[in-house]
């Protein structure tokens, strides 16, 4: 198993890079990660002599967290984002990995490895923690602002094979991301869908109410990227509101500073389970090469877990898995 890692993507990069990769290659000797980027920024970062897991490919470019993405693909060919996907299309790596710019990175991906056959448009995924313990997988969350029904069918099968293939999930639960949960609620869209789903052989549980996400109602939601990135947005933004809230609470006072100290390990624990970083990097899917997006603020353990999650994206056949599927599931033409 090869892994190609962009090196040089995310904020905490090359260091969170560097050390989640060593880890990695530490816990599982037969897997070799392509640090790709700075060659000489790389080593600065190693604890030690680079192992025999590692190996750097060296880039002359970066590209920026605002760049624009189609133009720094286009632009940057020797970026660390870009070749970390151009060995994966060559065959080189089974699997590449950045923390990057995530437009770029799926400009990338699409312009690179293309779409596998039969995918019209390939879907972002993203990880939202719930009250259960689990995540629930949502896609999409911004790769297409606009979407057809056929779509958002191709999504559903797409995100149901990889929760249960890469996070083990036994017959995944699928949902509709809408205003309410009856059948005949939400608009053209979600109506089309809905009647398609049904039909699927997929577990679907039918409409799911944003306020009912984080409740585990589902392990995959589906909406169109539109939707899904406004509802990511905001679950985000009511987080670190929150937490920034009660941070300031409890250090108001000295009484509250002794109340903060002795919830201090439930909030702990409750930190930890909606801590993006256990969960490993998100799957771009649809594409004919297993690319994954790790959270930009990863840190060398969500790095770790997000190879991780590579590793068993290829080891399981995801990809192979979701051909055969659209090949039994053609519930026709798109409007």
């Amino acid at each position: 198993m090869r892994i190609a890692l962009d090196a040089m993507g995310g904020d905490n990069a090359p260091r969170s890079a560097v050390l989640g990769a060593w880890e990695a290659v530490k816990e599982n000797p037969a897997l070799t990660v392509v640090l790709v980027g700075d060659e000489e920024a790389i080593r600065r970062e190693l604890p030690g002599e680079l192992p025999s897991g590692l190996e750097i490919h060296h880039t002359s470019e970066i590209i920026e967290a605002d760049d624009e993405p189609v133009r720094a693909v286009r632009r940057k060919k020797d970026s660390s984002l870009v070749v970390t996907v151009q060995l994966a299309k060559e065959g080189k790596v089974d699997a590449a990995i950045s923390a990057g710019n995530t437009g770029a990175l799926m400009t990338a991906g699409l312009l690179l490895c293309g779409r596998m056959e039969g995918i019209e448009r390939p879907a972002l995924a993203a990880f939202i923690p719930n009250i259960k313990g689990r995540v629930t997988l949502a896609l999409d969350v911004g790769a297409n602002m606009d979407a057809k029904p056929q779509h958002l069918y191709q999504y559903a099968i797409m995100g149901s094979l990889y929760a249960e293939k890469v996070l083990g999930f036994e017959r995944p639960r699928v949902g509709l991301l809408n205003v309410g949960t009856e059948e005949g609620k939400g608009n053209e869209l979600t109506k089309a869908v809905y009647g398609m789903l049904v039909d699927a052989d997929l577990h679907f549980v039918g409409n799911v109410e944003s306020r009912d996400v984080m409740q585990g109602e589902c392990d995959v939601l589906v909406s169109d990227g539109f939707v899904g990135n406004v509802l990511l947005k905001a679950m985000e933004g009511t987080a670190a509101t929150i937490f920034s809230v009660l941070k300031q609470e409890f250090t108001s006072s000295l009484i509250n500073k002794v109340g903060a100290a002795i919830l201090k390990p439930g909030l702990v624990r409750f930190r930890k389970r909606m801590d993006y970083a256990e969960y490993g990097g998100a799957p771009l899917l649809g594409l004919r090469r297993p690319v994954i997006k790790a959270h930009g603020s990863s840190d060398e353990r969500a790095v770790k877990n997000a190879i991780a999650s590579g590793v068993r994206f290829v080891s399981q056949d995801v990809n192979g898995y979701i051909q055969d599927a659209l090949q039994k599931n053609t519930p026709g033409e798109s409007e």
